[in-house]
């Protein structure tokens, strides 16, 4: 069964790390199937409940998976192996659109915020027992908040969107917990549920977010928690309209004890006038909202401020204490800046990636190709096989990213970012991502 590798150990622990030390070797392969308990507990000579021992250890870490009377099975993706790693080395001389990062164009000097940043640590420099968020910072971000409908609730600061949404899902989840995720949604956070223990329950989205009734399926089902992209879906570009966030609303209305989480990482780069925000948070008893700077003023920015009720943040930022304690001030007090100087145009920036989503849409439909991108800068394309249609396009000279980083059981895709593109790429890209989409017919991603 297991190839010739042997497991050892006489603890759990033990157990255990053999495993994920076959794991780690490449001995053990992901969707292998592991001895059945009582059958590796003979051949260890241990009692039975010392393999379900360790077995819920590696469950918790995310190593393996239990299905019923399949058994145990190494986890098809382990948390070792993250999905950003799935892809290809894009040769020199061609153009990557795989890799999803903003336009440097569009990014914001950052010398001017930080220098006042830094001549304000000069005159009150931070030092252990201050508040973990910046008053101005605060003050900034709630004003910025209550514009957009975002219910009352404290600020707090985190290293980046995925910090955030870790340390929220653990403030009310434990392993072996159910999240309700977007299908296709973000690599990161698909590679994060399972390192927790957690388990994924896909919920398939149109151009408008999230479906309802996947999503009430996945909560009827028990997931215990429910992640929204607001707007700017990666990879997608969905972005939820008024009236699917009304019908989300009802979801949640009869599940009140769900987990709501938020992700507007396309804060800064999308035009509230050009696609409505209409959050969901404050619909449900638990709930955060995450706003990213990465996108708007860098990702080496690392940070993210984000809102919740009080007793959810309350709950994260006394885990974060017990660890790095509070994000940088100066870099608080940096974005602090950014905004107060309106460092970014925000409507000017979603006019730019808008026009090159638009241009790379209408280029494709012309070619019979139904691809996705209501906002941000991702366009989503399905394809039969996505093996060859990265093939083609390298060939082509354009790298992407395949949809398997993206994918728990949609259709088949692939991710093309627009941040690099000129107006003149548009036709060969286009020529280029149509032939890679046939042969067979295009396919929706719900």
């Amino acid at each position: 069964m297991l190839g010739g590798y042997r497991i050892e150990g006489q603890g759990a622990a033990e157990i255990a790390a053999s495993v994920e030390q076959g794991i780690g070797a490449g001995l053990l392969r992901p969707g292998q199937a592991l001895p059945p308990l009582r059958e590796l507990a003979a051949e260890l000579a241990v009692n039975p409940n010392t393999v379900a021992a360790a077995y819920r250890i590696l469950r918790e870490r995310g190593v393996i998976e239990t299905a019923g009377r399949r058994g145990s099975r190494v986890r098809a993706r382990p948390a070792s192996a993250p999905r950003d790693l799935l892809g290809v080395e894009v040769p020199q001389g061609a153009r990557d659109l795989s890799q999803g990062n903003p336009d440097p164009a569009l990014l914001p000097p950052l010398g001017p915020a930080l220098a006042a940043a830094a001549a304000r640590a000069a005159r009150r420099p931070t030092l252990y027992g201050c508040p973990p968020v910046s008053p101005r910072l605060a003050e900034a971000a709630r004003a910025g908040l209550d514009r957009d409908g975002v219910p009352a609730g404290p600020v707090a600061v985190s290293s980046g969107s995925l910090d955030c949404v870790e340390r929220v899902l653990t403030a009310w989840l434990r392993p072996g917990d159910a999240v309700a995720v977007e299908d296709p949604g973000w690599g990161s956070l698909l590679d994060l549920l399972p390192a927790l223990g957690l388990r994924t329950v896909p919920v398939a989205v149109d151009d408008e977010g999230p479906l309802p009734e996947p999503a009430e399926e996945a909560l009827h089902r028990g997931a215990r928690a429910l992640i929204v992209t607001a707007r700017a879906q990666n990879p997608t570009g969905a972005a939820v309209s008024a009236a699917r966030a009304a019908r989300l609303r009802a979801v949640l209305a009869a599940h009140p004890d769900t987990l709501l989480i938020e992700d507007d990482h396309g804060h800064g780069i999308v035009d509230p006038a050009e696609v409505p925000l209409h959050p969901l948070a404050g619909h449900t008893g638990r709930w955060a909202l995450v706003r990213s700077a990465a996108k708007a003023y860098g990702p080496d920015l690392r940070l993210a401020v984000w809102t919740g009720d009080r007793v959810t943040v309350d709950r994260a930022l006394g885990r974060q204490r017990l660890g790095p304690g509070w994000v940088s001030h100066l870099l608080q007090e940096a974005v602090a800046e950014l905004w107060r100087s309106r460092a970014v145009d925000t409507p000017a920036v979603a006019g730019s990636y808008g026009a090159r989503r638009n241009a790379l849409l209408a280029a494709l439909a012309a070619r019979g190709i139904p691809a996705h991108g209501r906002s941000g800068m991702n366009v989503w394309v399905p394809v039969p096989d996505e093996t060859a249609a990265v093939a083609r396009l390298l060939q082509a000279g354009w790298g992407a990213a395949p949809g398997a980083r993206f994918r728990l059981s949609a259709p088949p895709g692939v991710r093309l970012t627009v941040s690099p593109l000129t107006a003149g790429d548009i036709p060969p890209l286009a020529e280029a991502a149509a032939a890679a989409a046939r042969p067979g017919p295009a396919r929706r991603y719900v």
